[in-house]
């Protein structure tokens, strides 16, 4: 039944380098993805924290918004028509995080959008790819050729080694900042590399062509300071960073504001703004802005050591039969050794320091409202 199950699985171009490294692989998102290899989540999550994580990311989509004018204004002035984002001030050579949003202020995906100076870059999440492709066909196909990159491999190198690591194949990267971007030579491929991530540690994401996403990967591999990293760590270095999960965080019924995304949403596309609104669901979370939301999406610290996971309950006491929220994200933090989690609680009890109770196995757990990110991060600003 497995076999069968899985038969229908796609494969990114590293998936022969996943098997031959000793990968677990799983169904992730339509594709067959290493959760762990041999060494195990913890000791990948604390390894990318101390030197440099790699990441096949290959699974997620990538698009080039080409304006059919020539001029990259007119793409993001239409991109701008589907997210809440300011991406006229996007510069050449920068990026910015954006959600598509529905009529309902929900949110469709979460997306980094790039300007590489004569098109947007779009990098999508694995599971919305096709939708979203859709969406933008749907919305953009008079102004704007999209043109879904799907002969590329994407990459993640992550962690305080990850710019001396490599550097050795692409000098050019010492000097990008963090949200930097753009077309470099990789190795002497022709690569996109920005300076982000998923983890909370300075890195480093790369887009290669596909016929030479295991070279490249094998040459950073080579390097003793680096390991290849699962999906289980890559989950348990974003929870602690504070960074949602689309799916699990956010989805179509949560907006910007509810998922506590406000510093996304620049001051000239809410009210009052030079381009203010234009979005699907604008009027409901422009209100937002202006009257709040009645829920907010929140980090916790569970009391003990047992980790709080998803779906689990939230309760205003031990004893009350009411939940008034639930937990998105959770498990244990290697780097904090003890459990976090994040999840949404009615507004007038997401200070800071407020005590909740989530139900576990039948027993009220004792968790405080905490500051996210869990762990500080180390971007390169």
């Amino acid at each position: 039944m497995l076999a069968r199950d899985e038969s229908h699985l796609k494969r990114t171009p590293l998936h022969a380098l996943h098997v031959a490294r000793g990968g677990k692989m799983v169904p992730f998102a339509g594709y067959e993805m290493p959760v762990q290899y041999a060494s195990g989540v913890l000791r990948e999550h604390l390894h990318t924290r101390a030197s440099a994580g790699l990441f096949d990311v290959s699974h997620m989509g990538q698009l080039a918004l080409r304006p059919k004018s020539g001029q990259v204004a007119d793409a993001a002035l239409a991109l701008e028509r589907l997210v809440p984002q300011d991406i006229v001030a996007v510069a050449p050579g920068r990026q910015r995080y954006a959600q598509f949003t529905n009529e309902d202020g929900g949110l469709l995906d979460d997306l980094m959008v790039a300007n590489f100076g004569d098109h947007l870059f779009l990098v999508v999440n694995a599971a919305c790819k096709a939708e979203d492709e859709a969406h933008l066909r749907a919305h953009l196909s008079e102004t704007c050729v999209i043109d879904p990159l799907a002969d590329r491999g994407l990459i993640a190198l992550q962690g305080p080694k990850a710019e001396s690591v490599l550097a050795k194949f692409c000098a050019d990267v010492s000097a990008m900042r963090f949200m930097d971007t753009g077309p470099r030579q990789v190795l002497g491929f022709d690569c996109f590399v920005s300076r982000s991530g998923y983890t909370g540690e300075d890195g480093f994401e790369i887009s290669v062509p596909a016929e030479h996403a295991e070279t490249l990967v094998t040459a950073l591999l080579d390097n003793p300071d680096v390991l290849p990293i699962g999906l289980g760590a890559r989950d348990s270095l974003r929870l602690e960073a504070g960074l949602c999960l689309y799916g699990h965080d956010i989805d179509t019924t949560t907006t910007p504001v509810e998922g506590a995304l406000e510093w996304s949403v620049q001051k000239s596309r809410r009210t009052g703004g030079a381009r203010a609104g234009g979005f699907p669901g604008a009027e409901k979370i422009l209100s937002q802005f202006e009257k709040g939301a009645s829920r907010r999406r929140v980090g916790l610290r569970p009391d003990g050591r047992a980790p709080v996971r998803e779906g689990a309950l939230l309760f205003a006491d031990a004893a009350s039969s009411e939940p008034i929220g639930k937990v998105t994200s959770g498990g244990f933090g290697p780097s904090l050794n003890a459990p976090v989690a994040m999840g949404y609680l009615p507004t007038s009890l997401s200070a800071d320091g407020t005590q909740v109770f989530a139900e576990v196995r039948g027993q009220r757990l004792p968790l405080q409202v905490a500051a996210m990110p869990f762990v500080p991060n180390t971007y390169k600003r």
